[in-house]
């Protein structure tokens, strides 16, 4: 079984959420016999054009330009046309405009699934634009999968295409996380203390970094926030108005470092208000680490992966006073907190491995493998 990913980004030169989930899903099917290949975009126009990484092939081709955060490439498509050949799915990954522009050039019929990782929620005007080509590039894959049940519940788009769509969640194998040596974990006990509510992931506008930083301004817990992204200039400027001193920015860390900050963390904050968080991996990786979490109710996977008062504290959208009281309730109830930990550690092996995903994708593969033969072997027959 040969399957083709085709995603915007992807390792090395970026690190975000879907492009872990990605990676763990190559890692995973690969080693249930799949043959994955990845085809991306890359402004490195001097670097490698294929990458072995952690037994998959990446292909990188050029990107041309970009338009509202969508990037382009005309090699993108004779590439895709060209690989598409040898696979046997291919796999999307939404939302990409460019990506239902370039199915249709390079004229694929093989069979398709798309991961449906979020919908599109800021750029409304360009949205009316895109809407018809979005439809018909849904209408003409297979399979469309939503990430969670919530979201598949909650999104408009995906009720319309609901007679195609199934519900496989995230994984993550933990095993292929850092190992950090004691010596890192003591650097980070010392610079963080002994208890710290960490945030993870890229600044940007939907992650609610600003609730947090307002919900601060009556607490004194220490809070670490790693990582990098457009907002974070706004959001330092911010916490220096609110004259938050025990808020440490830290930027982005290599895998070491972040896993021994999710490893020593006393719980997570995610303050993601927005649909545009479909998910949330860094919640799911706080779980796994066994970390009670409080994040935000925006009708997304958030709230698949925590479950109010049983896995973390669930708070509305956009409402420092609750955040700040979830907070307040964690630190002060250090048992119930643990209790909560532990509960989100064990939801995390019994729905998010790796290993389920995995299995999940192998058996839908498997499924569009088959109907695609049979429907060709139909028309062959009908022709003879």
């Amino acid at each position: 079984m040969r399957v083709l990913h085709f995603y915007k980004t992807y390792y090395p030169d970026t690190w975000g959420g879907i492009e872990q989930v990605i990676r763990q899903m190559c890692v995973g099917t690969g080693r249930l016999g799949v043959t994955n290949e990845v085809l991306t975009l890359t402004p490195d126009k001097t670097g490698p054009k294929e990458i072995q990484f952690e037994g998959h092939t990446v292909h990188r081709v050029p990107l041309d330009f970009e338009i509202a955060s969508t990037g382009f490439s005309f090699a993108a498509i004779r590439k895709l046309a060209r690989l598409a050949r040898k696979a046997d799915v291919i796999h999307y990954h939404f939302p990409w405009p460019f990506m239902d522009m370039a199915h249709f050039m390079a004229r694929i019929n093989k069979p398709s699934v798309v991961t449906y990782h979020s919908d599109i929620v800021r750029q409304k005007n360009l949205l009316r634009l895109y809407s018809p080509l979005k439809r018909r590039f849904l209408h003409s894959v297979d399979t469309v999968v939503a990430t969670s049940p919530n979201y598949q519940a909650s999104s408009p788009v995906l009720k319309r295409f609901a007679h195609k769509t199934r519900t496989i969640t995230y994984g993550l194998d933990k095993s292929i996380y850092a190992q950090p040596s004691q010596a890192v974990k003591d650097k980070w006990r010392a610079q963080c203390g002994e208890r710290f509510f960490l945030f993870v992931g890229v600044l940007r506008y939907y992650k609610g970094l600003h609730i947090l930083l307002d919900a601060m301004t009556d607490l004194d817990y220490p809070v670490v926030i790693v990582g990098a992204g457009p907002v974070e200039q706004e959001l330092k400027e911010h916490a220096a108005r609110l004259g938050l001193t025990h808020v440490m920015f830290l930027g982005a860390v290599g895998e070491d470092d972040k896993a021994a900050l999710l490893e020593l963390c006393y719980a997570m904050a995610f303050p993601s208000h927005l649909r545009s968080e479909a998910f949330g991996i860094s919640l799911l990786e706080g779980a796994m680490y066994g970390k009670p979490m409080i994040s935000s109710e925006i009708g997304t996977g958030t709230t698949y992966i925590n479950i109010d008062n049983e896995t973390g504290l669930v708070v509305p959208p956009d409402d420092p006073q609750a955040f700040a009281a979830a907070m307040r309730t964690l630190w002060e109830q250090p048992e119930r907190a643990a209790e909560m930990g532990r509960r989100a550690e064990a939801r995390y092996w019994e729905l998010f491995t790796a290993e389920t995903m995995a299995r999940n994708y192998l058996s839908l593969y498997r499924e569009l493998a088959l109907k695609h033969a049979n429907k060709r072997a139909g028309v062959r027959e009908r022709t003879v």
